[in-house]
């Protein structure tokens, strides 16, 4: 199968009517028959099926990998990211006491709309799909921020003549650019995710997660090498203007081409289509009506009579996470009024009451991404004192500041370590998985971690860091892909027992199950950018940040241990 080879999904079936008593497993295309001269309505739908509850097709791993190809590019301007904002912040004249407000904004406001963007995004009624345009200008917004955070001082430098102003304005500009930046890339996963979801069978899905792990590793390398490079004296460097022009033109190809890839990777349902009564065909199979306990199912034929109150059928506001593209009544679908008077409070609300195992996931992934950060965010600082013993502070001239220089080049390698190790665990992890389930393999990514982590605060050596960073790889691969599959578990449960007991309530929209998860990544960030910076202030060395994240990791395991539900 070639790359871009179809898809079953993606072709039109041929209607199949089935014996009595045998299962009916065919979607059916536009057609229109004539049975005893009644009329009855019936889906358009390419992927969706009338018979209730059906998983989408499978999709080719060609098409997956497309799919994934915009973590690649997501991930690679998030390493350029972290490897030029502190060069870039210094440079334009930041003071050091702003610093922590550039990390606090984004996650504030991704904590604060997060729930609202996602949904937004279960009722978005685009007909590009529910997803792909949101995905779209969160993406454009990306490719802003990073022109702004990489060019802001170049083009302030152009425009203004004055020096005190010039200063001004090319802070302005280059914070907003990073806190634009940070928020529609931490705001993107949701969607992307819900995306996948949505056009997935329950197999796929697993496999699409692990392919966003394995190009989300690949593509943080690369742009750490990207980064790494001395760029100012090759011949691109004297072509565009300077090291970081050259880095935003790799940046903005890498991700224009990725973002592009993905949004036609796979067709997208939209909310909204639905057959025309008008066109509606007729056969000796019909739906039940919306007065039915059942939605979209089916009966056979008794009478020529058909139903009047069959009249209005919309696809149902199927959960990302849920594995049926069925058929339900108007009364099911949430009109505009009621999605208009979705507020931040209604929507804490309901990510408070979620079922517990829902939030007990939301609180693991906390402590996850809170030990995560805790040692990202300050790795390289932690080479240069403590593994290098050099000196941040000391005169730019002097040995103790070149040592220290060294030791933060040395932990950008150790973070290229880290994300090549997070493409080859989430290979391995597919391995695993039949061995040791997915809590397992949760449980295994947090204590590896720990483990890892304390060992390199305790021995502080630089041959054993740089080993022990692809351990940060492990802890990554398991915190982008896990959660998620258990989330897709447990929807799918949802849905058995909704289908089991006849029920016709709705699941949870998966793009709010998403982006709870996603506030967990924010408040993690809040609390290290408030809590770390004291702590190490307080402790007077670097060494608490590892050991802060290892202590966090254990945590979690033991959270994981008690209250993570088990699925088979």
């Amino acid at each position: 199968m070639t790359l871009l080879s179809e898809d079953q999904s993606v072709r039109p079936q041929p209607c199949r009517v089935s014996e009595p008593g045998k299962h009916i497993s065919t979607s059916l295309h536009q057609y229109s028959t004539d049975c005893n001269g009644s009329n009855v309505d019936y889906v358009d739908s390419v992927e969706d099926s009338v018979f209730g509850a059906v998983e989408p097709h499978r999709r080719s791993r060609g098409r997956l990998i497309l799919h994934g190809l915009v973590m690649f590019g997501r991930e690679f301007c998030y390493a350029v990211e972290a490897a030029f904002v502190t060069p870039v912040l210094l440079s334009v004249g930041l003071p050091q006491s702003l610093y922590s407000l550039v990390w606090l904004i984004s996650p504030i406001l991704g904590f604060l709309l997060q729930p609202i963007i996602g949904s937004a995004s279960d009722y978005c009624r685009s007909p590009w799909g529910r997803r792909r345009p949101y995905i779209l200008a969160l993406g454009i917004l990306m490719l802003v921020g990073i022109t702004l955070f990489l060019n802001g001082d170049a083009v302030i430098s152009a425009l203004v003549r004055d020096r005190s102003l010039k200063s001004i304005w090319a802070i302005v500009v280059v914070m907003f650019g990073v806190v634009l930046f940070d928020f529609a890339a931490d705001f993107i996963d949701g969607p992307i995710k819900a995306y996948l979801f949505d056009v997935c069978s329950h197999e796929d899905k697993e496999r699409g997660l692990h392919y966003h792990a394995l190009l989300t590793g690949l593509g943080g390398a690369c742009g750490y090498l990207v980064g790494a490079m001395d760029w100012g004296h090759s011949v691109l460097g004297r072509l565009l203007g300077s090291e970081y022009q050259v880095i935003y033109f790799f940046s903005a190809l890498t991700w224009g081409i990725f973002l592009t890839v993905h949004l036609f990777s796979i067709p997208e349902q939209p909310l909204d289509k639905a057959p025309s009564p008008s066109n509606s065909p007729s056969s000796p199979l019909r739906l039940l009506s919306s007065h039915s306990n059942s939605y979209g199912a089916l009966k056979e034929p008794v009478s020529p009579v058909v139903s009047a109150s069959v009249t209005d059928l919309r696809p149902r506001s199927f959960s990302a996470l849920g594995e049926a593209n069925s058929v339900t009544s108007s009364v099911k679908q949430p009109n505009k009024e009621d999605q208009k008077k979705m507020t931040f409070r209604l929507l804490i609300k309901a990510i408070v009451n979620m079922p517990s195992h829902y939030r007990c996931l939301c609180v693991s992934h906390l402590l996850g991404w809170t030990a995560f950060l805790c040692n990202m965010l300050f790795f390289t600082d932690f080479m240069g004192q403590i593994v290098y013993k050099g000196n941040p502070y000391a005169d730019h001239n002097s040995t103790a500041y070149a040592t220290y220089e060294r030791g933060v080049e040395v932990g950008c390698w150790g973070l290229c370590i880290n994300a090549v190790s997070s493409a080859l665990y989430s290979y391995v992890q597919r391995f695993l998985l039949s061995y040791i389930g997915l809590k397992g393999l949760y449980f295994m990514g947090y204590l590896v971690f720990g483990l890892g982590t304390s060992l390199i605060g305790l021995f502080p050596n630089i041959i054993a860091t740089l080993v022990l960073c692809s351990v940060f790889g492990v802890m990554s691969s398991t915190l982008y892909t896990i959660p998620f599959n258990l989330i897709a578990e447990y929807q799918r449960e949802e849905e058995q027992q909704l289908k089991l007991h006849g029920s016709n309530k709705s699941p949870r929209g998966s793009g709010m199950d998403c982006a709870a998860l996603t506030c967990m990544v924010q408040l993690a960030q809040i609390i290290v950018g408030v809590g770390l910076g004291a702590l190490v202030n307080a402790a007077g060395s670097v060494i608490v940040v590892v050991l802060s994240a290892s202590t966090m990791s254990l945590l979690g395991c033991i959270f994981i241990v008690l209250f993570i539900r088990y699925v088979e």
